[in-house]
């Protein structure tokens, strides 16, 4: 393993294959997957390619700011939350840049209207890049100006 990033149990990260310049995720060692949120996510083929488009609001409270993203699908899976809930999710793959590193991630698409932070970074997309310091946050990088947020 090269030098493992450290990173707080809260970070700023971008997703560039996605538009998302900035938003802010929960990293949580506790999850196995990583989550998105998402809705109004629209299955289609492109030239024999499974697609999803779906709908983004990247920042908790701001219900103005939209983002429209498209991207392959990797799978579909029946995920349990940590409600105990189980549903199926799309899953995408994307490249994540955290603390000035990239790496592509697996992450499922699904509604986090009602929690605090709009993704989750779960432990598999952790793994071999990051380890985690729970009792600080915000270590590779710093709140965007609310200009560049997108």
């Amino acid at each position: 393993m090269n030098e493992s990033l450290i990173v707080g149990w809260r970070e700023w990260v971008v997703l560039p294959e996605l538009g998302i310049q900035h938003i802010k995720a929960k990293v949580d060692t506790g999850a196995r997957t990583s989550s998105l949120h998402a809705f109004d996510v629209q299955p289609f083929e492109d030239n024999g390619i499974q697609r999803v488009q779906f709908r983004l609001q990247p920042h908790q409270r701001d219900p103005i700011t939209e983002i429209i993203c498209t991207a392959p699908v990797s799978d579909q899976r029946r995920v349990t939350n940590s409600g105990g809930q189980s549903e199926d999710r799309w899953v995408i793959s994307t490249l994540l840049i955290i603390g000035g590193k990239s790496w592509p991630i697996e992450m499922t698409l699904t509604s986090r209207e009602d929690m605090r932070f709009r993704m989750l970074l779960g432990r598999t997309a952790l793994r071999g890049h990051a380890l985690v310091n729970s009792s600080a946050s915000y270590l590779v990088g710093k709140k965007p100006p609310k200009k560049s947020r997108l």
